[in-house]
Order: structure tokens, then sequence, then C-alpha cells
């Protein structure tokens, strides 16, 4: 083979290579992005275990039965992430909790001077704000009053002296008395273990001016949006120009569910970024990353199952209701007056009923009847055979000698001559003989007229008419409820089976 009919072989590998490579990279670049939108639905949810890189695990309760897990948290890691994407929800310290927290490291840096009256003061101030908390909820703002109450619950079993009430708790807590008899660097260190991370969860969201939550979730998908939107425009103009008779809005039709991954969501419509699951899953297919051709089989089964049993007794019972109502409105009767009345249009001057029946007959004088001639006269022979054996007469001859070789070669002489004889006149029968079939079409007219006068006589048409719609009507009573009533999962079943053959078969 030349270069130059090579060259068009190895240019198109070189181009499916390319393209193969450019649907899995925007393949993987449309699950990115909709793994960034699955992590920004998740984000608020999940906070703490971003914030944090642990999970807590308090009580679980059912009826009497409670269970108590270990009070340290397990630790996960601890990842930033949360540090940024606080920015892109809009996501600030709340004022009150945080002041809070800086009031304690105020405690926590006085504490070699333990008895100065800064540190009175300093307690004295986070009984207060304590106390303010508990009334206050800060935590309400960011839904997050199960925070508080764990909080609260922390700072009862701390303090078993408080005898439940969470305001006393915290009253006990920070006393100069409490912490000199417990240890004050024990103490806080469980405040910082156990208090601090929960209250450092909480936060602030502004309102926007469309009276939701602030949220910049856009600025981050919209390098994703352009980049999908000009490769829409792009990949579009390419296929209308490889199609002959597309244009390039039938094109942009043609790759509709891209479109989910640009197109602008407001707010308020934000679950919708959830239907981008179907380009990306298209993407990932196409991209052979995935096969979704099995998927694709069960949906399609499944679908098919369901429907099939309402599907097959509406047609069913719609069709016959169509013949039904056609027959009582008098239709059979004009179709077979018309018969006469109405000239039948011959395209080209043959009959193709006449011509079809010779041709087939032709086929089988020529072709076939030779072929098995041995088979046919073997099988005559036998049942001949047969006959005479059973006859009285031939059980008394053959005794003789001679009798029953004499009769075997009789037999086999006169078969192959009646074969001979009928073959012979069958073949005669389709030769081409206009007076033949001048005479046959006039028998096929005649009876043809003899049977159309005979059925429209008004006696027999109504009878015809009445016996054909009861039939029908036992047909939909008889057998389309039985139609209904077969199990759609074992003919989907049985489908399957008879499809797994066909791939044995084939292979």
């Amino acid at each position: 083979m030349t270069l130059s009919k090579q060259l068009p072989s190895s240019a198109s590998n070189f181009l499916k290579k390319n393209n193969l490579l450019f649907e899995r990279v925007m393949a993987l670049l449309a699950l990115l992005n909709f793994l960034v939108i699955l992590f920004d639905y998740t984000y608020i949810p999940l906070r703490d275990f971003w914030l944090q890189g642990r999970v807590s695990l308090i009580s679980l309760k059912l009826g009497d039965f409670e269970y108590n897990f270990p009070e340290e948290p397990m630790d996960i890691h601890d990842l930033p992430i949360a540090e940024f994407y606080d920015d892109v929800k809009g996501i600030e310290p709340n004022r009150d909790t945080q002041e809070y927290l800086m009031q304690v490291e105020r405690f926590e840096k006085e504490l070699d001077s333990f008895q100065t009256p800064d540190v009175e003061d300093i307690l004295e101030d986070l009984r207060g704000r304590s106390i303010e908390m508990i009334d206050t909820n800060p935590f309400q703002i960011a839904n997050k009053t199960g925070t508080l109450e764990r909080i609260k619950n922390l700072m009862r079993d701390r303090v078993p002296e408080a005898n439940g009430s969470a305001k006393k708790a915290f009253r006990i807590f920070w006393t100069e008395e409490y912490l000199s008899r417990h240890g004050a660097s024990e103490e806080l260190e469980f405040f910082d273990r156990r208090i601090r991370p929960l209250m450092e969860t909480n936060y602030f969201r502004p309102i926007g001016e469309n009276g939701k939550p602030f949220d910049n979730f856009g600025l981050l998908d919209f390098p994703f949006a352009a980049l999908f939107l000009l490769e829409f425009l792009a990949r579009s103009w390419f296929i209308s120009r490889q199609r002959q008779g597309v244009s390039w809005g039938d094109a942009m039709l043609w790759r509709w569910y891209d479109i989910l991954l640009f197109f602008p969501v407001p707010y308020w419509l934000s679950p919708l970024r959830w239907l981008r699951i179907i380009p990306v899953a298209i993407r990932l297919h196409q991209a052979k990353i995935i096969d979704m051709q099995k998927i694709k089989k069960q949906a399609s089964q499944g679908f098919v199952a369901g429907i099939a049993e309402d599907l097959t007794e509406v047609v069913v019972i719609g069709v016959l209701n169509q013949v039904q109502s056609s027959i009582q409105r008098g239709e059979l009767t004009n179709f077979l007056s018309q018969q006469n009345t109405t000239p039948y249009v011959d395209l080209n001057d043959t009959n193709e009923v006449a011509e079809i029946t010779r041709l087939v007959m032709q086929l089988v004088v020529n072709k076939v009847l030779p072929d098995v001639r041995s088979d046919i006269e073997a099988l005559l022979q036998y049942t001949v055979e047969k006959t005479l054996r059973e006859t009285p007469a031939y059980q008394s001859l053959k005794m003789l000698p001679g009798v029953e070789d004499a009769t075997t070669n009789l037999t086999q002489q006169t078969i192959s001559q009646i074969y001979q004889i009928v073959y012979v006149q069958i073949k005669k029968l389709i030769e081409e003989d206009p007076e033949f079939d001048k005479l046959l079409e006039h028998l096929v007219a005649t009876f043809t007229e003899s049977m159309q006068v005979e059925i429209k006589a008004k006696q027999s048409l109504d009878r015809l008419e009445y016996l054909i719609v009861a039939l029908i009507e036992e047909v939909k009573v008889n057998y389309v409820q039985r139609l209904s009533e077969e199990d759609m999962e074992e003919l989907m079943d049985q489908t399957r089976a008879l499809r797994q053959v066909t791939q044995v078969t084939s292979q």
C-alpha cells in the first residue's frame, strides 16, 4: 500500500484518539463541576465536620434503651477548606460567641496571676456572658440550637453540684473557688477540648438583597459555565458543518442536555443544579469512562415490564373495537358492494398473482421435485408394501418362492412410472399456455362473482356481520384478559434468556 493511501487511515486514527482524549477531559471537568455542586449543597449541614475535622457522637436512645458513646470525639483530619469556603457562603464568626472565646483566652493568659483583680473581673464577665448566651441563644441564627443544648449538657455533667441547671453550672464553673479546687489547668483543658470547638462552629451569615442568605457560589461556578458554553457553541457548530442538512440550531438541539451545564440558575432554583447529573453521566459514557449500557438496558426493561400489561390490553382492545365499529357502521357492506363498481387499476398489464403462482410452481417442479424424487419414491414404496402385506391375499401368496421379491420390484417400477407421469403432467401444466390462463382467470372471476353475490344477500350479510362482531367480543373476553394476566416479569426473564441464547449462538 502506498504512503498516500496510508495517510488518511493514520490521520483518522490520530483524530479518533485525540477526540477520545478531549471527550475524557471534558467529561472529567463536568464531573468535577458536579462534585463542587455536591460539596456546595452539603457544606452547610456538614460544616462542623469540615471545620473541626472530627466526628462526635453523643448518645442513642430508642425507647427505654440508651447508649452513650465515648465522650472523646474521633479525630479525622484537619482540613483548611472550611476557611476558604466560609468566604464563598459569606459566613462570618458570630460576634457573641467569638467575644466569649476571646475572654476565655484573656483568662488563660492571666492564669499565672490567679489572684489579681483582673482575673475576678474576667470571671464575672464570663459568668454574665454564659447566662446571656443561654437566654438569648446566639446559635439560633445559624440554626444550631442543638449545639447550645450540647454545651449545656456538657456543663451539667461537668459540674454535678449544679443539680441539672445549666446556668448554675456556668456560674459555678467560672469561679476561683471551683477552678482552684478542681485544678484550673485541667478545667480549662476540658473547656478548650469540649466546649470551645462547639462554640467555634457558631456563625453569622448575612442576608442579601434578595432576602436569601448570602452566597457567592455563582462566582465559583462561573469559570465552569463559561468553559462549557464555549465548548457547546464550538461543538454544535462543528456538528452542523459535518452533518448535511443540519443547521447550527438543530445541532444545539442535538446536544440539548449540555445546556444544563451552563444555564444560569437563580438562587431560589438552585436545586435544579442537580440536573447536571444528566450531561455528566452521558459524557462519562461517551468518553468510555463508565458503561451506562447495562443501566440503560435494565431501566428500559423495568419500564417495559411496568407498562406492558396495561399497554397490551389497551392496544389489543382498541384495535378490536375499531374493527367492530367498522363492521357495525356498514363498511363491510360498502366494501363488498364496491367490488364490481370500482375498476381495478392495472399498472403493468400483468396478472401478478398468476405470475407469482407460476414462478413458485416452476421452482418446485424444476428444482425441488427432482431433488426429492428418491425420498418420495421410497416413502410411497413403503406405504404400498405395507398396505399389501396387511391384505389376506398377500399373506397367502408370499409363501410361494419369489413372490415377495417380485412384488417389491413391481412396486418400485409402478411407483417410478407413476411419479414420472405425474411429474411430466405437472411440468406441462406450468408451461406457457394462453388458453389455460384464460380459462383459469375465467374460473376465478366466476367463483369470486358468485361468492360476492351470495355474500351480499341481505340475510347472509347480516348473519356474517353478526358472527364477526360476536367472534371479536369473545376474543376480547377469552384472550385479551389472559394477556393482561400474564406475569410480565416472567415474560421479561424469558426475553432475556432468548437474547442470551441468540448471543451465544451468534458467537
